[in-house]
């Protein structure tokens, strides 16, 4: 049986939709097992009916595959693709008891024209290869002509080269020549300065040896001449300077011991006049002493009497201290609106006197005849 599988607008795994169309040759098989299974598949059906069932069977495996493939894989490849169909559809319909004898595919096209795209990229690529093609064949005849110029050009520089390295030795061996030429002429000259200097030299020896000569002697009458100055110094300064030292150093010495001596006596001055002044302050003391003593014996001897002189005597002293503080005051204003409060206030003085000089002096005035014969009458 043949059968015309056609998948339309099937897309590739590149997401392309194209169309493929086949031609399968396809039979029942022989083999009494898998007859057996044909006949049970298809009993009571008709070859139209039969064709139909493998019909879609081959459809769906090939709209299986052709998602798997590229439109470059289907399109340039056709055979491998056919063989793929046949070998994942055979043991489908090996199962149904048909047997696949041929499968090819007929035509593959699309409504986009992606395939004539790519007939066209390939014409492009054709022409560009052919470009490039020409392009070598220019690059490589170019490289050929600058190979031959460069071979052309090194031979020249051989040559060129060679030349010049006879010309350097040629320039060196001059060059050789009138170094060797020079140096013998600056030998030459050498050797001749070098003479001229050792005779040079010797006449300086003798002129250095005559100068040494000269400086011994001029250096002996400096030696003479020093000795000479020496004993006239020595006689006119410092011998001179030596009397007047030593004159100098006695009247030093002469003032120190003046200055010693006149200290002394003035020391000894001190201390008898020191002597003196304390022989008079015992002689007062004893004076004053001899007069407390007395002045004791009579106070002793006239009792009460003595006692009120001594207070006496002291009255104008006392009174001067306490006036001491209003020895600076110009006047002193009693504040009183009556008239006898004046004398009340003197009396009031007078009344606390005999406390003050007992407290001064020890002495209670109160115990004196006179002064109690004085208050009461104040009183």
């Amino acid at each position: 049986m043949t059968l015309q599988p056609r998948c339309e607008d099937v897309e590739t795994a590149e997401g392309v939709a194209i169309t493929v169309t086949g031609v399968a040759q396809v039979k029942v098989m022989t083999d009494h097992d898998l007859l057996a299974i044909a006949c049970e598949q298809f009993l009571g059906k008709t070859v139209t009916e039969i064709k139909a069932v493998v019909l879609q069977t081959l459809e769906g495996h090939l709209r299986s595959i052709l998602g798997t493939l590229t439109v470059e894989q289907i399109y340039q490849d056709r055979d491998q693709f056919a063989k793929l169909v046949r070998e994942v559809a055979s043991p489908d319909v090996g199962r149904m008891g048909i047997e696949i004898l041929s499968f090819t595919i007929k035509d593959v096209y699309d409504k986009l024209d992606y395939l004539s795209s790519l007939g066209k990229t390939q014409t492009a690529a054709v022409r560009r290869d052919a470009d490039i093609g020409v392009a070598e064949a220019e690059r490589d005849a170019g490289i050929r002509e600058a190979e031959c110029k460069k071979e052309m050009m090194d031979i020249k520089f051989l040559a060129d080269t060679k030349m010049a390295d006879s010309k350097r030795e040629l320039e060196l061996q001059k060059a050789s020549f009138n170094q060797e030429v020079n140096t013998k002429k600056a030998e030459a000259q050498l050797a001749y300065e070098l003479q001229g200097a050792k005779e040079q030299q010797k006449i300086r020896l003798e002129e250095i040896e005559i100068e040494v000569v000269q400086r011994k002697k001029q250096i002996t009458i400096e030696e003479k001449e020093i000795d000479r100055t020496d004993k006239e110094l020595i006689a006119t300064i410092k011998r001179p300077a030596e009397a007047e030292a030593y004159k100098i150093q006695q009247l030093a010495e002469g003032h120190k011991m003046k200055r010693v001596l006149t200290a002394q006596a003035e020391a000894e001055k001190i201390r008898k006049i020191g002597e003196a002044e304390a022989a008079s302050i015992e002689a007062v003391g004893k004076a004053e002493a001899e007069k407390m003593r007395l002045k004791a014996q009579a106070y002793l001897q006239y009792g009460e009497a003595a006692q009120t002189a001594l207070v006496l005597e002291a009255l104008p002293k006392i009174a001067s201290k306490v006036a001491a503080p209003l020895a600076r005051t110009n006047d002193i204003i009693i504040m009183s609106g009556e008239g006898s409060r004046v004398t009340s206030e003197v009396n009031r003085l007078l009344a606390e006197l005999p406390v003050t000089v007992n407290a001064l002096t020890g002495i209670d005035l109160t115990k004196i005849p006179l002064l109690q014969k004085m208050t009461n009458a104040q009183a």
